[in-house]
C-alpha cells in the first residue's frame, strides 16, 4: 500500500472516534477544561477534528467556541457530534471550514487550544498558524497545545495499538508505526476489521509530523507575538499574548 500522506484524513475519519475518542476526551478534559472554565469571551479550537475537544470546551465554558477544521471528512464527523448536543450548546459554536490563517479571526478569544494538530503542520504553515492565533487572541489571551516531537527516532518503531473495539460481530483495531522519512516523522495507521478471527478489511493512512526543538518553538511563538509561559501540564506548551 502507498504510505504517502494525502492530508485529508479520508481513511481515518471512519475509525477515529471508535478507536480514539474516549482517550481524546479524557486528555481534553485534563488539558483544557480548567482553562475553559475561566474563559470570558470565546474559545478557539484549532484543528477541531471530530469535535471531541470542542465538546469538552462547550461543556466546560459558557462562551462561544470557534471550531476550525479544514478537512471535509473530519468536519463531517464534527458536525455529526454537534448535531447530538443540545440546541443551547450548538448555538455557541461557529465551525470554520478553512485553515486558521484563512479564517480572518481577530481579537475574538481569550483562550486558544490545539490538540493533536501542531505536529502535523509543515514549518511555513505552523508559523502562519502562530500569527493567526496571536491575531485571534485578545490581549492577555492564552494558547495551550501539545508540542511536536523534538527530534526524529533512529528507525522504524511501533507506536502503539488502538482497540480492539467490538461493533456487533466485528472487531476494529489499528496498529501505529513511526519512522523517519526525509527529515520528517511519518506516522502510519493500519486499520483492520475482523470477524471471527478473519480479516474483512484493511486500510492504511499516513501522516507526516515535523519535529521542532523546544527552543525553536519558543522563537517562533515569540516572533508571532506570543510569549511562552508556564504550562498547566508537562505534556503541554503554553503561550500568552501580552496584555499590552
Amino acid at each position: 500500500m502507498d504510505d504517502s500522506p494525502d492530508g485529508g484524513c479520508a481513511v481515518s475519519a471512519e475509525f477515529y472516534d471508535l478507536l480514539q475518542a474516549e482517550t481524546d476526551r479524557r486528555l481534553a478534559e485534563r488539558r483544557f477544561a480548567a482553562a475553559a472554565t475561566r474563559a470570558r469571551h470565546a474559545v478557539l479550537d484549532v484543528g477541531a477534528g471530530t469535535g471531541t475537544a470542542t465538546e469538552v470546551l462547550l461543556r466546560a465554558s459558557g462562551v462561544p467556541v470557534h471550531a476550525v477544521e479544514p478537512a471535509p471528512a473530519m468536519r463531517a464527523a464534527l458536525l455529526s457530534r454537534l448535531a447530538h448536543l443540545g440546541a443551547d450548546q450548538r448555538a455557541r459554536v461557529t465551525v470554520h471550514p478553512e485553515p486558521l490563517a484563512a479564517a480572518g479571526l481577530t481579537a475574538v478569544a481569550d483562550l486558544a487550544v490545539a490538540s493533536n494538530v501542531i505536529a502535523c503542520l509543515d514549518p511555513p504553515t505552523r508559523r502562519a498558524t502562530w500569527k493567526a492565533v496571536s491575531a485571534a487572541l485578545l490581549p492577555g489571551g492564552l494558547l495551550l497545545f501539545d508540542p511536536p516531537p523534538a527530534d526524529l527516532p533512529d528507525g522504524c518503531e511501533a507506536a502503539g495499538r488502538l482497540g480492539p473495539v467490538r461493533v456487533g460481530p466485528d472487531l476494529y483495531s489499528a496498529d501505529v508505526t513511526r519512522r523517519p522519512h526525509h527529515g520528517v516523522l511519518r506516522v502510519v495507521f493500519t486499520y483492520r476489521v475482523e470477524r471471527e478471527q478473519e480479516l474483512l478489511r484493511e486500510a492504511r493512512e499516513a501522516f507526516d509530523m515535523w519535529p521542532v526543538p523546544p527552543e525553536r518553538l519558543a522563537e517562533e511563538l515569540e516572533a508571532a507575538g506570543l510569549r511562552v509561559v508556564r504550562a498547566p501540564g508537562s505534556d503541554l506548551v503554553a503561550a500568552r499574548r501580552p496584555a499590552r
